[in-house]
């Protein structure tokens, strides 16, 4: 079957019921994508399919085909980091860092298609991701950061 990951067409072969976090860490290389939980609850896994967050641990391959997948890889580069990225740094969000591409992930798509968050829509569209050293002040802040950023450009 054929995906899109990072703007990149790929041929690969896997069982349809193939969780895609797999297919991204094992297949691809790509190891910014973490398993957290297996089950979809924690966040840690969060890719984007055709710019929508979603948890590669419970998607099965097969629903992804033909469709555009955005890893933490996908959304910024050393040279040219998301606006996201640089606020991340700057506030030093990270602690342990093991669920920070999960986040990155699903702020990436809540700055996407609000740029301007409350902190009620940060809230809401952070809920399904866990960070057990407890950064998410840190999260909301680096958010706004970003957000401030981007709308002064």
């Amino acid at each position: 079957m054929k995906i899109a990951v990072n703007d990149v067409e790929r041929l690969i072969e896997f069982e349809p019921d193939t969780p895609l976090l797999w297919v991204i860490r094992d297949e691809l290389k790509l190891k910014g994508t973490k398993f957290g939980c297996g089950k979809g609850l924690c966040g840690a896994c969060t890719v984007h399919l055709n710019g929508t967050p979603i948890r590669s641990c419970i998607t099965p391959v097969s629903a992804v085909e033909g469709q555009n997948i955005t890893t933490i890889e996908g959304i910024g580069s050393e040279e040219s980091p998301h606006p996201l990225q640089d606020s991340w740094v700057e506030l030093n969000v990270p602690q342990c860092g093991y669920c920070q591409s999960g986040q990155l992930m699903s702020a990436s798509a809540l700055i996407a298609d609000n740029p301007k968050p409350t902190d009620a829509d940060i809230d809401n569209a952070m809920s399904g991701n866990a960070c057990r050293c407890g950064t998410y002040p840190r999260i909301k802040a680096a958010i706004h950061h970003a957000a401030d950023n981007i709308n002064k450009g």
